[in-house]
């Protein structure tokens, strides 16, 4: 028996790659994106709670209602902006689902999706498992910033969908109101329509703000913004997120959902649905995160590695243009086997491999994991 493959080029991820190898050598993994320390016992206990009484069966296919109408209230709190909660909101198995449902909905064969790169890894699988054709836009290095002109002169009759991702990963930058204006122009009068991936919504940092697309109208009407609970509240295996759009876009978005995952995990969402409530819990977020990152990149200075600018995110890039001048796949093997610290290379992150000589550290640790890191990297 032989299947066709619908993803002829798709191999294992990177990621995956990376952390076998790390648990093969009992490196330190700084390479997937996801933290080592507890998450709240309280949200623990409030999950527990929900399972003693009784909260185990299936919630609606769109999601508890309690935790769509805490979102509406977030929404409203943090962006100033209106959502209807029955027919806007849509809780999903994670954020990667969220985009992925958002693409099978909106595209046809042969339609093109802009991207930029580098990119996270499940963009170009998802357009192209659906028959339309990525379209993949080099950000500025080293700042990756999206050049404007570039998608521009992509545009063609053909494109149906850009994906932006702010906080970015792997990059770690961050849209401005100067890329909001510019997506304003390029969209405005099209077809196009707007994925926006904000999973790293509340990890920003040096007091900047998150320019999502939930705070400009005539973006929102357009577009399928998508997050992750994961990611905010530290428990990235619950794989529990959420999708908000307009009624219309969600119409379709929920045909797609309802007939692959239906609905998600009760006990979670009726805990979350009481924990938003809570605003502190995602409000400190930027604070808790951006010592981190300081503290990671104050140790660094001890590397030979050369830290690139990060505003947000898991995550922050660095050239190793003093160590070596192997590829950065070359170096993200032999920093796991002689080092014992895992990392990602940003070449997996291009379609075509682009090296920039540049590897993504997570500093989404605990400081003694992070401390015991980078005393194994001052080695090399």
């Amino acid at each position: 028996m032989h299947i066709q493959s619908k993803l002829p080029h798709i191999g294992t991820t990177i990621f995956t790659v990376m952390s076998a190898l790390a648990t093969e050598h009992n490196a330190i993994n700084l390479g997937q994106g996801f933290p080592d320390y507890p998450m709240s016992e309280e949200l623990i206990a409030k999950v527990n709670e929900a399972m003693r009484k009784g909260h185990n069966q299936y919630a609606p296919m769109p999601g508890l209602v309690a935790l769509r109408e805490s979102l509406a209230e977030k929404v409203e709190f943090l962006y100033k902006t209106k959502i209807n909660p029955d027919t806007e909101i849509t809780i999903t198995p994670g954020g990667t689902y969220a985009i992925y449902t958002a693409l099978t909905a909106i595209l046809q064969p042969g339609d093109e999706v802009i991207i930029f790169e580098p990119a996270y890894d499940s963009y170009i699988p998802n357009i192209e498992i659906n028959g339309a054709k990525a379209v993949p836009l080099p950000l500025t290095y080293p700042d990756y910033k999206i050049d404007w002109e570039l998608v521009q002169q992509a545009i063609n009759p053909k494109t149906k969908v850009i994906i932006i991702n702010s906080p970015h990963n792997p990059t770690g930058s961050v849209i401005d109101k100067h890329d909001i204006e510019e997506l304003k122009k390029i969209t405005e009068g099209s077809n196009i329509f707007i994925i926006s991936d904000e999973v790293y919504e509340h990890l920003i940092f040096d007091d900047r703000p998150h320019e999502s697309i939930l705070k400009y109208a005539d973006l929102f009407e357009r577009s399928f913004v998508c997050f992750s609970f994961g990611k905010t509240y530290h428990c990235t295996g619950w794989k529990l997120g959420y999708c908000i759009a307009p009624a219309a876009l969600m119409k379709e978005y929920r045909k797609v959902h309802q007939f692959n995952a239906f609905t998600c995990f009760t006990p979670a969402q009726v805990a979350l649905s009481e924990y938003l409530k809570e605003k502190e819990a995602y409000l400190s977020l930027p604070r808790f995160m951006q010592q981190k990152r300081d503290y990671f990149m104050e140790l660094m200075k001890n590397t030979k590695f050369d830290l690139l600018t990060t505003h947000g995110s898991y995550f922050v890039c660095a050239g190793y243009g003093r160590i070596s001048d192997e590829s950065d796949k070359e170096l993200a093997i032999r920093l796991t086997k002689e080092a014992g610290v895992a990392t990602i290379p940003v070449s997996a992150f291009y379609h075509n491999g682009k090296d920039d000589k540049v590897v993504r550290f997570c500093f989404s640790k605990q400081s003694r994991t992070l401390q015991q890191a980078v005393e194994r990297l001052m080695k090399i």
